[in-house]
């Protein structure tokens, strides 16, 4: 009934010019080409992870480097903790101690419970997420949202018997068929950057033209498996470097030596969530001796850096995000023109927009005069 009006179609078209297959396809070959070698994934698990390295244009005029940022916002729940979450689960299940029907628990801030919560309903477990109490209201909403159990608890020193990530240890320990996943201190969360982050930016960088890797800490993981991935793969070429907010001990750990006990805990805080330590963590600790280097950023740096990224570079994201960027502009500086520095977009600011761009939080925290004056047009928020 339709061919031959079809048929008349396809000749009319050809007749008058119109675009071949080959020719409309060729507009998008990269995207084809990444279509192909991605095929299907049969659950969300398999969309985690392979983000675009973007390169970050206008730093990359200001350093006369190239700066690249690893899109881990993109991943499904909207950070780089989610290769942490899916390893750590897979861990457990390799290892018999989440059965079907199980409880993950964990102790997290925000992102990484998150990440649990998408892969735990991806996978059929429940989730129960213990966090402090000091964490944006928001980010326990979306928690239950997402169907976790989420315990908000007073915010206290790790070696408080009452710290967070104990209580979900204990949690899990009175759980029949449970799972505390203990991010900071599981290696499996290391291991998800060594097999994937690291690979997929010594590949897209075409086998390894970076000279440089940069970026915060939290757990250690993101870090530390990237590090010792691009170190063995360039034998050692590849600088890598810790970014270090206020408040954390690691950029004065590094420069002690990076040896022996943590002298003295954290003192001060920083707009970042979810970055610094008051120790180094087991996912850490085998790299520290690796790193060539730290970092550290100061906040109002972070936060003129939020603005810029949004400005310059259209991307809207995290303060987190923004540090990494601010150390990879600045170690692009240290090492000269002509380099290639590497760093991570750990997530987008849609969880933190109402104080990143807040003209109150702004003032309260005495960051106002550290965003650009062009800049103010952003800060939206009362």
């Amino acid at each position: 009934m339709f061919a031959r009006p079809l048929r008349r179609w396809y000749s009319a078209a050809a007749a008058h010019g119109a675009e071949t297959l080959a020719q409309i396809e060729s507009a998008n070959g990269y995207g084809i080409r990444v279509s192909q070698a991605q095929g299907v994934v049969q659950s969300l698990t398999g969309a985690i992870g392979n983000t675009p390295l973007i390169r970050l244009r206008h730093l990359s005029a200001e350093t006369s480097c190239t700066i690249l940022g690893k899109a881990e916002f993109m991943n499904p729940g909207g950070s780089v903790k989610d290769r942490a979450a899916l390893y750590v689960v897979a861990d457990a299940e390799a290892r018999g101690q989440l059965r079907p029907g199980g409880t993950v628990v964990e102790g997290t801030a925000g992102n990484t419970g998150i990440g649990l919560a998408h892969v735990c309903r991806a996978k059929g477990y429940q989730l129960v997420i213990y966090m402090p109490n000091t964490q944006a209201a928001g980010k326990a909403d979306l928690l239950r949202l997402l169907g976790a159990e989420v315990h908000a608890v007073p915010a206290v020193a790790y070696e408080d018997a009452d710290n967070y990530n104990h209580q979900a240890q204990r949690h899990a320990e009175r759980t029949p068929n449970a799972v505390w996943t203990d991010q900071f201190d599981n290696v499996a969360n290391r291991r998800a950057h060594l097999e994937t982050t690291g690979p997929e930016i010594w590949a897209q960088t075409a086998g390894g033209r970076l000279d440089a890797f940069t970026c915060a800490t939290g757990t250690g993981g993101t870090l530390a498996g990237v590090t010792r991935y691009l170190k063995m793969a360039s034998r050692g070429r590849v600088q890598c470097y810790l970014a270090d907010p206020p408040g954390s001990v690691l950029h004065a750990y590094r420069q002690q030596g990076g040896r022996g006990p943590v002298v003295g805990g954290r003192s001060g805080s920083s707009i970042t969530e979810g970055i610094g330590q008051g120790r180094v963590t087991a996912n850490l600790q085998p790299e520290m001796e690796l790193l060539d280097g730290s970092m550290r950023i100061e906040d109002p740096d972070t936060i003129a850096m939020v603005y810029r990224c949004l400005h310059e570079e259209g991307l809207y994201l995290g303060a987190s995000s923004a540090l990494n960027v601010e150390a990879a502009r600045q170690l692009a500086l240290k090492l000269g023109p002509g380099h290639t520095v590497v760093t991570v977009l750990c997530d987008g600011a849609y969880r933190y927009a109402d104080r990143l761009f807040s003209r109150s939080w702004l003032v309260q925290t005495g960051l106002l005069e550290a965003v650009p004056q062009h800049l103010h047009k952003y800060i939206v928020l009362p």
